[in-house]
């Protein structure tokens, strides 16, 4: 594994994912000054999510059309990342509610649009057995942009709110060209021979990447898999991401419901996780690489629950820290290895983008769904549960990967090793 070819790529993805952190950071702000319903804020937050589901899939297979010409994907991520800064610097700009919500719409539709795509160059430059590891540095360097989002908030937004619109989008430009300076330029000379020879047979499935005339000839055949492996994978990952999304949600008034803290300190409960997830992504991604992509998730889960219980039996501060420490290292585990795993089982190398689309549609429908259910049951239960509930939820997860671990070690047709 090159590690000028995954600093090029950690890049890429860091450039694109400052901007969205910057925009769940402060947008919201921006529709308080004209909409007084949380609800609708959240709605409106909620819409990328949406068109995530709607675009990535065909934007991945639009770019796994192009990986074997000249440049490969990159016009579709130059033309994007573009597109995509107008909207987003013209945001602090507007001055009415629809003029908002047309920059809103624009910069989720476009930036949709490049977001999968950019994550599908890991499977471009990075061979199959290094792809977990590749992973580990990438989430960490994605973990970094909350620092950065957190930073240009800190400092500029009270000082210049367009300013501060206007450096996430000028700095992913600037990453993204470098990224492609030194990988894009030489695509046919870096691309993996896989990917290179448009010639080569595909390895699983008779006809090759020609069988597959659409995203939905893509999706039939995932549901028809015999093994039934795709699917239960692509279950996995909406409830762990449902889970996750769930706990980050209603963390904050957890704190501040059966904790007793303040608004401030209940929002400082998850910090001591992301630290703990930072540290620890780039082991897990090499150790990953020995043990399996679905068995390492497998072992995640359980870990992730175990965090859950523990905070679960004592409710306090520092019980409640060390849930979400636990918790966020099992996280950092299905992080790593979910979308290298679904690549894994994929039936040719030549749908990965389609199938990075895919994985957004899992994990952005478990996201939108997963914390309206363990809100459900905290209605029912009441919020001193809360752990215990996500707990639950989290046992449904490890028995859906238990399965697909023992399928795949069964029908050899698991992950492949480093």
């Amino acid at each position: 594994m090159s590690g000028s070819t995954v600093l090029w790529v950690t890049l890429a993805v860091f450039a694109q994912e400052s901007v969205w952190n910057f925009y769940d950071a402060q947008v919201p702000a921006q529709l308080r000054h004209y909409l007084t319903s949380a609800g609708l804020v959240g709605l409106i937050m909620g819409m990328d999510n949406v068109l995530g589901v709607i675009v990535q899939p065909w934007m991945g297979y639009l770019s796994d059309r192009r990986v074997d010409s000249r440049l490969g994907r990159w016009p579709i991520i130059l033309a994007g990342a573009c597109l995509a800064a107008v909207p987003f610097a013209l945001i602090p700009w507007t001055s009415s509610l629809p003029a908002l919500m047309v920059c809103i719409f624009f910069f989720a539709l476009v930036a949709n649009a490049f977001k999968g795509i950019i994550e599908t160059l890991v499977s471009d430059y990075i061979a199959p057995e290094n792809r977990s590891k590749a992973q580990g540095f990438i989430k960490a360097g994605v973990s970094l942009t909350i620092v950065i989002s957190s930073l240009v908030s800190l400092l500029v937004v009270d000082r210049s709110l367009t300013l501060a619109f206007a450096i996430p989008p000028i700095l992913m430009l600037i990453m993204i060209g470098v990224s492609w300076a030194f990988l894009g330029r030489h695509h046919t000379e870096k691309v993996l021979p896989s990917h290179r020879d448009a010639g080569a047979p595909d390895h699983a499935v008779p006809g090759g990447a020609a069988e597959f005339s659409s995203p939905w000839a893509v999706v039939r055949d995932l549901v028809r898999d015999p093994s039934g492996a795709r699917l239960l994978l692509m279950a996995g990952i909406f409830c762990f991401a449902g889970m996750w999304s769930a706990l980050r949600s209603l963390l904050t008034p957890y704190g501040t419901e059966v904790l007793g803290l303040s608004r401030g300190a209940a929002g400082g409960l998850a910090l001591p996780g992301a630290v703990a997830f930072l540290i620890a992504v780039v082991p897990i991604a090499y150790a990953s690489g020995r043990i399996g992509q679905i068995r390492a998730i497998r072992y995640g889960v359980a870990l992730f629950v175990v965090g859950l219980l523990v905070g679960s039996v004592n409710p306090s501060p520092t019980t409640t820290i060390v849930s979400m420490v636990l918790s966020s290292i099992g996280y950092a585990v299905f992080a790593v290895n979910a979308l290298v795993a679904l690549w894994s089982l994929a039936p040719n190398e030549r749908v990965l983008g389609t199938y990075a689309g895919l994985y957004t549609v899992a994990s952005a429908a478990g996201m939108a769904l997963g914390p309206a259910l363990l809100g459900l049951t905290v209605d029912l239960t009441g919020w001193r549960f809360m752990l215990l509930n996500a707990a639950v939820f989290g046992a449904v997860t490890f028995t859906v990967f238990t399965r697909l671990a023992r399928k795949t070690a069964d029908e050899n047709t698991g992950p492949r090793e480093a």
